[in-house]
């Protein structure tokens, strides 16, 4: 039977793909380049197609867990009903991490960018502004902020493909390697496994996030398969989009040292190849693409609350009540916006670290349950299940493990605490684990 209180199912592959756009920020590459540069040795796009390989078989893992429970709960849902409800609790509870500090990061970048330009202005009214009009935007129906969204991406791919255009004519003119097609910065003498590796770490997050749509499962139509889809198109067109771009920003900038702040290199790159008026432009479409990227991060936090809440993980009432004119999640929608408004108190640096220990715990655990699920407890043996179900998750649990050896500490020591606090909330809410954790089982026909 239906449930009357639950998320309308009005999104279509299109829909999620933009979505997924505007929540990873294709912008992302332009902030990373300059740091990645120097740690992959100048080697950045080849370090992006590892990236991507590595990557994929974890988009491959929630893929194949979506197919199976297509719900907003993602990596919880899956562990919780997988491996175990304790676990599966602890995994959404480490991944609110990665959900409620992932919009804050936008709202950080947004302040960052913005307090540069208007030193004058009291820098906590960038966080407010950001989170009130992200927060605004997710109150209505979800094909409102997909239209919304879809106008930014649209502007930032624009800007991407202005700026490769620019860095082409740079090399015609003779500039850099002085050919448009050249190995130097996908392969060198000085290229090794473990710069290769370092360029990847950081990287990397320029793909977290990607995970956060498989949340909108109970938003999209057909999940099962769209959901699937989207994952993997996203992944891929973002992967081949940052590889082109660093590449040809290779081509003409091999080293960056020559910049005044290398972190912040590819603004720098964007005045000299384009002038005073593309920098601005540039500079406008960043700034526009964190906030839009704001959008869909909370969007996804909120799905992420709901459906704890709706399980009762978290409290119904407030948590798992959704509008039933809007079919979205009001009550989650203010509470996620005025946490992120407390980003004022958090350096970006902070936030990040957060999102990183969420983000790999949900990676590890989702590659893990593909494993049980398929090979453990359906006990499939053809050689499609043992490359898809075994081989894969194994692969993408093995890249996750050394994201893992290459976490900031911070990192760590905050994830440990916030996981202590989330033992002691499930000892108590199941009685010193004396009865278990609430589990919704849906009957929902899909």
């Amino acid at each position: 039977m239906e449930e009357k209180n639950q998320l309308k199912r009005n999104l279509k592959l299109w829909h999620i793909f933009v979505l997924g756009l505007a929540l990873l920020c294709p912008t992302t590459v332009f902030d990373t380049y300059g740091i990645a540069t120097g740690i992959s040795g100048g080697h950045v796009p080849t370090a992006y197609m590892f990236t991507l390989l590595a990557i994929l078989f974890t988009a491959f893992s929630y893929a194949n867990m979506v197919k199976v429970y297509p719900e907003a709960g993602s990596a919880y849902s899956y562990v919780q009903k997988v491996i175990d409800p304790n676990i599966g609790f602890m995994v959404g509870w480490a991944a609110l991490c990665d959900y409620i500090f992932l919009p804050m990061v936008y709202a950080l970048s947004v302040q960052i960018y913005m307090g540069a330009f208007f030193p004058s202005v009291p820098v906590w009214i960038w966080v407010f502004i950001t989170m009130l009009f992200c927060s605004v935007m997710n109150i209505f129906n979800t094909k409102v902020t997909v239209t919304f969204n879809t106008i930014f991406v649209i502007l930032q791919i624009t800007v991407a493909i202005i700026f490769v255009a620019l860095l082409i004519q740079e090399i015609l003119n003779g500039n850099g390697t002085g050919h448009v097609f050249s190995l130097e910065p996908i392969y060198s003498a000085n290229l090794t496994w473990s710069t290769l590796l370092a360029g990847s770490t950081v990287l990397a997050y320029s793909f977290i996030g990607f995970d956060a749509i498989s949340t909108l499962s109970e938003d999209a139509i057909q999940p099962q398969k769209n959901i699937p889809r989207a994952m993997v198109l996203l992944a891929v067109f973002l992967g081949l989009l940052y590889t082109t771009i660093t590449y040809f920003m290779q081509s003409v900038y091999p080293d960056v040292s020559m910049f005044k702040d290398p972190e912040a290199a590819s603004a720098e790159i964007a005045q000299q190849i384009g002038g005073l008026l593309f920098a601005t432009v540039f500079l406008a479409t960043v700034v526009t693409g964190s906030m839009v990227g704001g959008i869909t991060a909370q969007l996804s936090t909120t799905r992420l609350l709901y459906a704890m809440g709706r399980d009762g993980v978290l409290p119904k009432k407030i948590f798992g009540y959704v509008n039933p004119k809007t079919g979205v999640p009001v009550n989650n929608v203010i509470i996620s916006g005025l946490f992120g408004m407390t980003a004022v108190f958090f350096s970006l640096v902070t936030a990040t670290s957060f999102i990183s220990f969420g983000a790999f715990t949900a990676f590890t655990f989702v590659n893990l349950s593909v494993i049980i699920h398929y090979i453990v407890k359906k006990k499939e043996r053809s050689v499609k299940a043992l490359i898809f179900y075994l081989l894969f998750p194994l692969l993408g649990l093995s890249f996750i493990i050394l994201l893992w050896f290459n976490m900031d500490k911070h990192a760590l020591y905050m994830g440990l605490i916030w996981n202590v606090i989330g033992v002691v909330y499930l000892m108590n809410m199941t009685k010193m684990f004396k009865v278990p954790p609430p589990i919704l089982i849906r009957e929902e026909k899909i």
